[in-house]
């Protein structure tokens, strides 16, 4: 006889969105009722806050008490145009922004505000008032896509495909021409040194060099198309990981930038990268460039969830379809410890780990996950 009790589904808390901060030693997620903020290791509850309205977007400053939030769900906080960084010590707004259109996307340091809109970034200084610095034009950029580092910003271009540099000290702007497509996303290195994009095609990941905007590496996730969700670099920036909607979590060599303590003298970033997949194969000339391409050295699963995403997006800005991806959100802990976190109403979080197997390879083991809201 079955005796579980049934799932109402339209009870219960509700996550809307969640991003890990600046060390990834937290997360925080936006609820359809407040906002919430979690220890990555252990996945425990630090902070809940209750405001009976939702909050499509919380980015968390470090470990402080500083988070910048915007409204968001059926009965938002705020109006979507609206950005307000919240004092959660003081438990009220400190800074309020308000802009035209929706706000899409943020990132936060101790002393810069970028805000991301649907063909604009604007840049703030934290402080109060805030001091608005510059703003820059962008293509369109349903995704907010937006990476602060110590010594530079990077968005989109003005044309698809393309990712500005502007660097924080003398405003100096610089132009990769990434993909050929619309980027779907991108990220930073811990040293900024490095910076990682991928378009909606999904197929490769191109890293290139902040410092001379040259490509350092393409990698290849598959040969059909995909959404990429997240990509991160490790601490020691010689790795990459990657996941996608084939609930796949992948994790590359970085052979330009890969250092030399973290291999056995007898493996070589150029032979472990290049012919990790097809050996041989990978040296013989005229074949398609898919057997020459850099694969991930190792791969797990990850759950995506029943949700399909479109329904789990955060407020698409009005009259369109596009929102924000909330699943496979990746957090290195370390080099060797890697968290993937999603949203919706089966919100997770999910441990991997990177172990040598008795076959000398590295492999991607998850080591436990957890439902976040208890649900």
């Amino acid at each position: 006889m079955n005796t579980r009790q049934i799932i109402d589904e339209s009870i219960g808390p509700f996550s809307l969105s969640a991003a890990f901060n600046n060390d990834n030693h937290c997360f925080s997620v936006g609820l359809d009722t407040g906002f919430c903020v979690f220890d990555s290791d252990p996945c425990e509850l630090k902070v809940s806050r209750d405001f009976n309205a939702g909050i499509g977007l919380v980015k968390m400053l470090n470990q402080s008490n500083y988070l910048a939030i915007v409204g968001g769900g059926r009965q938002p906080k705020f109006p979507q145009n609206k950005l307000v960084i919240w004092d959660d010590a003081k438990q009220k707004a400190v800074i309020t922004l308000e802009f035209r259109t929706s706000v899409l996307g943020v990132q936060l340091s101790r002393s810069r505000i970028v805000v991301a809109l649907l063909n604009s970034i604007h840049i703030f200084a934290f402080s109060t008032p805030p001091q608005k610095l510059s703003v820059f034009e962008t293509t369109d950029n349903p995704m907010g896509l937006a990476c602060l580092g110590q010594r530079l910003i990077a968005f989109p271009g003005r044309s698809p495909g393309q990712v500005q540099l502007v660097e924080l000290e003398t405003g100096n702007v610089s132009i990769i021409p990434a993909h050929s497509s619309p980027l779907r996303t991108m990220t930073l290195s811990p040293d900024g040194e490095g910076l990682a994009t991928a378009s909606e095609m999904g197929t490769l990941v191109r890293v290139f060099s902040t410092s001379n905007c040259t490509k350092t590496a393409e990698l290849r996730r598959g040969v059909d198309q995909a959404v990429i969700l997240s990509l991160a670099f490790s601490p020691s920036n010689d790795m990459l990981a990657v996941t996608s909607d084939k609930s796949t979590l992948h994790v590359f060599d970085l052979p330009h930038l890969h250092k030399s303590t973290h291999r056995t003298p007898s493996a070589s970033p150029s032979e472990e990268g290049i012919n990790q997949k097809w050996g041989i194969l990978g040296k013989i000339p005229l074949l398609p460039r898919v057997f020459s391409d850099v694969y991930s050295f190792a791969s797990a699963h990850f759950e995506i969830g029943d949700e399909s995403l479109p329904s789990s997006l955060y407020m698409p800005p009005r009259g369109t379809s596009v929102g924000r991806t909330l699943k496979g959100v990746i957090g290195w802990l370390n080099d060797r410890t890697i968290l993937v976190i999603g949203s919706g109403r089966d919100g997770r979080w999910e441990k991997f780990v990177l172990r040598e197997g008795d076959d000398g390879k590295r492999h991607c083991v998850r080591e436990g996950w957890k439902r976040y809201l208890g649900s």
